[in-house]
């Protein structure tokens, strides 16, 4: 498990505020296994989740979930394309959007649907992507940092933005209020927007020691981009997210013991880089981990997220199974959530505070917050994750005894 000092360069600082630190403290406490005053709480929110939510509790138009429930972390993503361009526009109408991004991916974004559409991708062959990875933009190029500009992973999601503002800028005017999370992609993650998941398996299957040849050419430049990102920010970071999908609803894309031998040790890597500058690591990766989640436990990530239920992950049993080796972030179903009911959302929110019990825990969703929540569906477990967050735990009829 990770072990942090509660006091730091920057965290004296005139211009960082004493809830902000409060809200450290609580976040490095609970990540070094013991309990602070109550239990961390934060998420990622769609866009039409917000628009929703200041509709339905009569909000101005600028309000921000972050700033109105003084949430306890939040993260950041710099320019992580490798080739940092423009996007090129290849179709347009005043309802959806077709763009070739950084990662030579061809996205459709439908501004009615929230999530994009992969069409097509530059890279379609192992020749040509073993070539490409040679030909990256640096990964200290002043221009992931410090300039605007397209991006794919803060541009075209949830939402369609274009000329994303520097991410220096993001964070200084973020770091008075909040905890400041960093953030890079894995190899995983990357080859999915680079080549797609299908060439990125078949490849795989088909010439292992190739890909396995591509795989540490990539992760030797996420490590690069990472460390280059944590200087960029210039102290003003307190922890950092590894993005890296790298299951399905059933298990893992590849055998365990690939990922082990070859896209383990990039994450592990940067872990300990971050854990050298002081930060607190969460990773977070979509579908059912079990089968690695020791290795995450191993190489000491502080907090793995999302820890989806609809992929059979569940933080109380994985609490029982590990103990105190990882801390957790997440897990909280939104599918719930999504039906409004309160009798299942309270049971579904005050069970999973158990893995709570001696630190180690973030109340999140088990993914994110879509634009199926309702606002005042959000405003209540707010409520219920402050009402029964508070430590000593005592949740009631919901309280079990952990093995």
């Amino acid at each position: 498990m990770g072990m942090f000092e509660t006091t730091g360069r920057w965290e004296a600082g005139a211009d960082r505020k004493e809830n902000t630190l409060r809200k450290l403290e609580r976040m490095k406490t609970a990540l070094s296994h013991r309990e602070p005053d109550r239990v961390p709480i934060s998420d990622f929110f769609w866009g039409g989740f917000i628009r929703r939510w200041r509709q339905e509790l009569n909000l101005p138009a600028d309000a921000n979930p972050y700033y109105y429930y003084d949430l306890d972390w939040i993260a950041t993503v710099p320019n992580m394309d490798p080739w940092i361009r423009p996007f090129e526009t290849l179709r347009e109408s005043p309802h959806e959007v077709t763009v070739k991004t950084g990662f030579g991916a061809i996205l459709r974004k439908v501004h009615d649907i929230p999530m994009p559409e992969f069409v097509g991708w530059e890279l379609d062959t192992l020749e040509k992507l073993e070539a490409a990875v040679a030909t990256f933009d640096s990964p200290h190029d002043r221009r992931r940092y410090f300039e605007a500009g397209d991006n794919q992973i803060a541009g075209v999601g949830d939402g369609f933005e274009r000329n994303s503002p520097p991410w220096v800028n993001t964070v200084n005017s973020l770091w008075p209020d909040f905890p400041v999370f960093g953030s890079i992609i894995e190899v995983n993650e990357c080859l999915t927007r680079l080549i797609g998941p299908e060439n990125h398996l078949l490849w795989l299957g088909m010439e292992p020691e190739r890909m396995a040849a591509v795989v540490a050419q990539i992760g030797r430049f996420y490590l690069e981009c990472a460390q280059a990102q944590i200087a960029a920010a210039a102290g003003k970071l307190d922890g950092f997210v590894i993005w890296g999908d790298i299951a399905y609803k059933c298990g893992t894309f590849m055998h365990p013991a690939f990922w082990r031998e070859h896209y383990k040790p990039w994450v592990k890597a940067i872990v300990e880089h971050c854990h050298r500058q002081g930060l607190m690591v969460i990773y977070h990766g979509c579908g059912n981990v079990q089968a690695v989640m020791d290795d995450f436990a191993e190489i000491g990530v502080d907090a793995y997220n999302p820890l989806e239920v609809k992929a059979g992950m569940d933080v109380v049993d994985l609490r029982s199974q590990l103990g105190h080796s990882i801390g957790f972030c997440g897990n909280s179903d939104v599918q719930i959530w999504e039906k409004g009911d309160p009798v299942e959302i309270r049971r579904e929110v005050v069970r999973k505070l158990e893995a709570a019990k001696g630190g180690g825990y973030i109340f999140q969703s088990d993914h994110s917050v879509s634009s199926a929540v309702s606002g005042k569906t959000y405003d209540y477990i707010v409520k219920l994750v402050r009402e029964f967050g508070k430590y000593p735990l005592a949740l009631g009829a919901f309280d079990e005894a952990m093995s």
